[in-house]
């Protein structure tokens, strides 16, 4: 076999691509720098609006707008399909890696990444209700590969949107197929014996049912059952922190300190200086409540809204919900109950669970949550990738991208994807490039119309139909 073509130097290769691109001189200051510079111009808006955002978002979901505005689904159901993409595996396991190659000090930094993060879901979010379009069946079609072309004139528009949209399409069938159907068979099969292949099909007929009904059938879904399974597992993390009490303080001062100043070697711990902490944190940050990367804003634009602003203040809420309240409870429960020493980043979680709760139910429950946020994370993507198919080849690429990926997923359940894994994140990091550099140039479009609408409903509580899906000029 020609030496470039040996297993072992491509994954070396995609080793050290993935290294670069996640490394301390690219995404990280690339993300965080233009996190920060949004939230200049918003004047933190996740600050000072995030209360009305979370009303709006889950209790003020009838007023009337889902009956007069434009879109497919409702806010409610945009934020839901948003959040079945982004809460799963890496909130149960990429918290325990994050912490096992960077120290506690990497929890840390995942929520300052989510802190200025919300300033960037906020914008991409508008931005895709902003510059939707619809398809030729009728359907809203919006986010990077649209606003990008549409809002940035020339060739240059074009290209970042073609390169976001073949980059999103590259990772849905790794992080959000394969990669996902592989970790759930992975657990049912640890847990409970189950033949991989036997969960493949089953999985892959039930979410391919679901997937033929598209956005207004996954939205459905979605809203029934994530948030369900995300108090079902924040339930079992709280039972283990309050009877951890005592622990939590030591915990979250190991966090604050080692984010500074990293950790040494503690048990199977491989050690870490400060900059593995800013690493690993803002990396399996982004992994896990995907601000900047420009996928959640693909759901956002098939929202019922009258005005960008509101999706986007809604959007703005997932990544506080993916970050500041399931991420810091796994992070905590690793933490407090010692199973952060251990060897495997995989397991930790689950031994934590078992750990803080008796008998076998903590390694139960952590099975089941990953069971059904893996599989709404397939659902999540699916819809991500399928607009991008919309946007390169236009509706009739549709249903063989459905097929396609429905075979994936029963692929996954019975390959080995360690390669996969690290070409996953590569195209995660590949799709944010395009889209943080357009919401930079596009900042004081966001900055000055979020401005002017929130003039007018500061509150949020402005009858919906009194707006227009796009904005005259002040």
């Amino acid at each position: 076999m020609p030496t470039a073509l040996r297993p072992t130097d491509l994954s070396e290769a995609l080793t050290a691509a993935d290294d670069f691109l996640w490394g301390p001189w690219l995404l990280i200051p690339l993300l965080l720098g233009t996190g920060i510079w949004l939230t200049i111009r918003l004047r933190a808006v996740q600050l000072r609006k995030l209360l009305p955002a979370l009303r709006f978002a889950f209790v003020d979901r009838s007023d009337g707008e889902a009956d007069t505005a434009e879109g497919d689904i409702s806010h409610y159901q945009a934020l839901t399909t948003a959040l079945a993409a982004t809460v799963g595996v890496g909130n149960i396991i990429g918290v325990a890696t994050a912490i096992h190659l960077g120290g506690p000090g990497a929890l840390f930094w995942m929520w300052v990444t989510a802190f200025f993060g919300m300033a960037s879901k906020y914008s991409e979010a508008f931005l895709a209700v902003r510059f939707r379009t619809t398809d030729a069946n009728g359907q809203k079609s919006g986010g990077p590969q649209y606003y990008l072309q549409h809002a940035i004139k020339g060739r240059l528009g074009t290209v970042l949107s073609v390169f976001f949209a073949v980059s999103t399409l590259l990772a849905c069938f790794g992080i959000g197929s394969m990669t996902q159907s592989n970790s759930v068979a992975a657990q049912l099969e640890h847990s409970f014996g189950a033949d991989p292949a036997l969960v493949g099909i089953i999985m892959a007929i039930a979410i391919g049912g679901v997937l033929l009904g598209g956005i207004e059938s996954i939205g459905r879904v979605t809203a029934a059952f994530v948030p369900m399974m995300i108090v079902f597992y924040v339930g079992g993390c709280l039972y283990i922190l309050a009877v951890n009490i005592t622990a939590i303080p030591a915990a979250l001062a190991l966090v604050i300190s080692s984010a500074f100043t990293g950790h040494g070697m503690v048990g199977g711990f491989a050690g870490s200086t400060m900059l593995a902490a800013l690493q690993f944190g803002v990396a399996r940050g982004i992994f896990s409540n995907e601000s900047g990367m420009g996928s959640a804003a693909i759901a956002a634009a098939a929202a019922k809204t009258n005005h960008p602003v509101r999706q986007g203040l809604v959007s703005m809420t997932q990544t506080f919900i993916d970050t500041f309240v399931v991420v810091t409870c796994t992070g905590l429960v690793v933490l407090s109950t010692g199973a952060w020493t251990g060897d495997d980043p995989a397991t930790m979680t689950a031994a934590a669970f078992t750990t803080g709760l008796p008998g076998q139910w903590g390694h139960y429950i952590v099975s089941v949550a990953l069971i059904f946020l893996g599989s709404s994370t397939i659902l999540g993507w699916a819809y991500y990738g399928e607009r991008c198919v919309v946007r390169l080849v236009g509706v009739h690429g549709v249903l063989p991208f459905r097929l396609f990926f429905t075979v994936l997923i029963f692929l996954g359940t019975v390959t080995s994807l360690e390669d996969v894994w690290t070409f996953a994140d590569i195209a995660n990091g590949l799709m944010a490039i395009p889209n943080l550099l357009g919401m930079v140039l596009l900042s004081g479009l966001i900055a000055s119309e979020t401005k002017a609408y929130l003039a007018q409903d500061p509150r949020l509580r402005r009858p919906g139909d009194e707006f227009t899906s796009i904005p005259v000029e002040a």
